[in-house]
């Protein structure tokens, strides 16, 4: 039973007494902070919740915060969904919010200062909401628990810094160098004198990272102008990893903001250019915390071939997870670093599933299908999920691919939103592992949006059929 167990009704859970110590040592050390932002992540993956003043945020470790459950289903413009009737038809019910330990932080460059913290939402008998994000990645973590394995996570996330200006179509554009005032136009991917020319704003993203205690490793030039990608140190627990992915979408916005531009997670901002993923990087340890995937070779062991082979297995049914909106479709191109196949491979980036090479004790296979914009618990949940699936059933991925399959899309793989959605909504092994429930929220939730989405007429349209 992980920490978060469930409570009785109303009654404050155990874990709740580690956070209340977290928040009084910070405010200590920081008696600046005059605000408290208790928040949850929602299907979309984004932040909503309250602010409160620092001497009435004190209540919440005590009696928690009432906040509607129907604030998990919005979709990605924060517009009520009503999901199954969860917000009008129900009369729109209040959850309480119970902050989680480990999670309070430091906001980085706010006036006036502010903290934060993560809150899960329980009913009354303490149980947490179906359409949790988190609660559904802690529902996969203690299936690993029961085979005591413990995954091992890093993941690196990908984005673009806009111009703050768009162009005469009212789209967005690359950034203008800092050093020249000349727009960006080349890829110059891996280029050390791009990291160079935009060291304002890196410095920035680190020194917010710092603040809000995300370990953030490295920092690279990516595919396209203005793109890079940041990667997050590898975490024994895969709640903390997926936390740790949502607050730096938010100190690179932060950070982005702070140095004259924008940023963003949008999987597919250009049609001709690169698209910004999510890669998961995982390894398994057992009890005497060996490497299950390692056993001296490049390729691993038979037990990382299984791992490989749920991954595979799983893949078409969480497609419409790794790939959320209409516009993530667009990153899945040839020979654009987005592979839309279930192949495998050593060192091969044309693979969706690849083992990187390195030292033969941190094997780990990565995923690479996931978009920037996608929610980081239920890709953690797809991916890890998938893993187990392999284990447990012994799963055979087939031999490895070599060379480029960037250009063989893989026929079981949905290339649309709404083909994902029902394959999800039809899942044969994922809703063992994330519930049933949660999935028909999911995809209520995000096929409500593509409908609303698709009423809206686009000035393409205009221009050629007006």
């Amino acid at each position: 039973m992980n920490k978060l167990a469930a409570t009785p009704a109303f009654a404050r859970p155990a874990f709740v007494e580690d956070a209340k110590q977290e928040f009084e040592a910070l405010i200590a050390a920081h008696p600046e902070i005059e605000y408290l932002d208790a928040v949850v992540v929602d299907l979309c993956g984004i932040l909503r919740g309250k602010r409160m003043g620092i001497v009435e945020a004190t209540k919440i470790f005590e009696s928690g915060m009432q906040i509607p459950e129907s604030v998990y289903l919005m979709d990605a413009r924060g517009e009520m969904t009503d999901v199954f009737g969860h917000g009008y038809g129900d009369g729109d019910p209040d959850a309480t919010g119970w902050p989680i330990p480990g999670t309070l932080s430091p906001v980085w460059g706010d006036t006036p200062a502010r903290a934060q913290i993560l809150t899960t939402l329980r009913d009354e008998q303490g149980i947490p909401f179906p359409g949790e994000p988190r609660a559904a990645l802690e529902m996969v973590l203690d299936r690993f628990t029961e085979l005591k394995l413990t995954p091992v996570t890093a993941l690196e996330l990908e984005f673009y810094l806009l111009d703050i200006e768009r162009d005469e179509l009212g789209q967005p554009q690359p950034p203008r160098c800092p050093r020249t005032g000349v727009r960006e136009c080349e890829p110059s991917v891996y280029g050390l004198d791009d990291l160079d020319r935009y060291r304002d704003f890196l410095q920035a993203l680190n020194d917010a990272a710092r603040a809000q205690n995300l370990p953030l490793t490295a920092t690279s030039k990516e595919y396209a102008p203005g793109q890079f990608e940041a990667n997050l140190r590898h975490l024994a627990d895969a709640r903390l990893a997926a936390d740790h992915v949502v607050f730096l979408k938010q100190v690179v916005k932060a950070a982005a903001r702070a140095t004259g531009f924008e940023a963003t997670f949008m999987a597919k901002p250009y049609p001709n250019r690169s698209g910004s993923g999510l890669h998961v990087h995982v390894s398994v340890l057992d009890e005497k915390g060996r490497n299950i995937f390692d056993n001296g070779t490049r390729e691993g062991s038979e037990v990382l071939r299984h791992a490989i082979g749920g991954l595979a297995a799983v893949m078409p049914e969480s497609m419409a997870l790794l790939a959320p909106n209409a516009n993530s479709y667009r990153r899945f191109q040839p020979d654009m670093f987005a592979p839309a196949n279930r192949q495998w491979g050593v060192n091969n980036r044309s693979t969706g599933l690849r083992i990187p090479i390195g030292p033969a004790d941190s094997r780990r296979v990565e995923h690479r299908v996931a978009g920037a914009d996608a929610n980081p618990y239920l890709v953690m949940a797809a991916v890890l999920a998938g893993i187990h699936h392999g284990l447990v059933s012994k799963l055979d991925p087939g031999a490895p691919a070599h060379g480029n399959v960037s250009r063989e899309p893989d026929p079981d793989i949905a290339l649309t939103l709404d083909e994902a959605l029902n394959r999800l909504l039809h899942a044969k092994v994922l809703g063992s592992y994330i519930g049933r429930e949660m999935i028909s929220l999911y995809c209520e939730t995000k096929r409500i949006e593509a409908i609303r989405f698709r009423k809206i007429i686009s000035a393409a349209e205009y221009d050629w059929y007006l």
